[in-house]
């Protein structure tokens, strides 16, 4: 099992060209295997009205801001892409993105993405999954806000075209997210139940969920970035600067690594460690082996602790001295 770790630019271009170029090449000292950016523009998200639903957000990490404003504010022009792109894959880098609209499904195919994220709250936007699926291309989908249903009908919806390099994200659509919201042993049940590959969109501080996740068979990690938090930003609360994300990454393949195989094999310095029955003072010919005469201690050069019942009331077949290792040719 590989593992794929990407890195979410998301906002943290702060509309600064330069910036997101820098954010690229922190992101290739630190591991990570990708660069996903967000493909939108504001009006692939909201509309420019004020009412109940296109106001003020109320509560969260964006409240005040109304919809429109923010995904203006967040979006990355679409000339800059293309750029950003090449660069990225110059440092080694895969380079894709989280479409939001069908024309933006069109201008990544342009770009020749080599594979697609389907964000969270795009979910239960049929069509667009169903367009994503038809480029035959992978297809890593976060959960964060799906029920079991929408789940199911944007995995039919791959299939159904004939997509079946699909990954499920685990992910609590916080920002930023509780540890205790994880409820990461979903995980188990995603790939058991769907027969796909999993992983963790984190949206929590530090490295600790995704080891955890690692542990329980993800594939795919996902973490936002930033050069520098102080920088600020929309999303720069939740997001792992470069010393953070090149730990997370080497710990997360850590965990990996310890998980290894399934083995009982020992070596024999292993086997030498345990115990066995030693003489615990000096035994004369003819004397019996009692509690008093014999002890289980290490190494494990003579009979094993196993035998030790067996061998009480048994007669000494020569003398033994103190702290040799019993075995059966001392016996009568």
């Amino acid at each position: 099992m590989s593992l794929f770790i990407i890195a979410e630019m998301s906002a943290n271009h702060n509309n600064d060209y330069e910036l997101a170029c820098e954010t690229i090449r922190q992101i290739a000292t630190t591991g990570a295997d990708a660069v996903k950016i967000q493909t939108f523009k504001a009006e692939s998200l909201a509309l420019n009205v004020d009412n109940e639903y296109f106001g003020p957000k109320t509560a969260g990490a964006w409240k005040g801001w109304r919809p429109w404003d923010l995904y203006q504010k967040a979006a990355m022009p679409y000339e800059w892409q293309a750029k950003l792109k090449t660069l990225a894959e110059s440092l080694g880098l895969v380079f894709f993105s989280s479409p939001f609209d069908l024309e933006g499904v069109d201008f990544l195919e342009e770009l020749k993405v080599p594979m697609y994220k389907i964000a969270s709250f795009e979910i239960n936007d049929i069509p667009l999954i169903e367009k994503v699926a038809l480029t035959g291309k992978p297809i890593i989908m976060s959960t964060g806000v799906a029920t079991l249903e929408d789940i199911e009908l944007a995995v039919k919806t791959c299939l159904d075209v004939g997509n079946t390099d699909i990954t499920l994200l685990k992910c609590t659509s916080e920002y930023p997210a509780k540890i205790e919201d994880a409820n990461l042993k979903t995980l188990l049940d995603l790939k058991v139940r769907f027969n796909v590959k999993v992983g963790l969109s984190d949206h929590t501080m530090g490295s600790m969920l995704p080891i955890v996740a690692v542990s329980l068979g993800a594939e795919v990690i996902e973490k936002h970035f930033i050069v520098d938090r102080s920088l600020g930003g929309l999303d720069s609360a939740f997001s792992m600067e470069t010393s953070e994300f090149k730990q997370m990454v080497e710990d997360a393949h850590a965990a990996q690594r310890a998980l290894g195989q399934v083995s009982y094999q020992k070596t024999e310095f292993d086997h030498s460690r345990k115990r066995s029955l030693f003489a615990s003072q000096d035994i004369a010919a003819g004397e019996h082996l009692s509690k008093d005469n014999i002890k289980s201690l290490r190494p494990n050069v003579g009979l094993e602790p196993k035998h030790f019942k067996s061998l009480l009331g048994k007669v000494a077949a020569t003398s033994i001295k103190k702290g040799q290792p019993i075995t059966f040719n001392l016996l009568v």
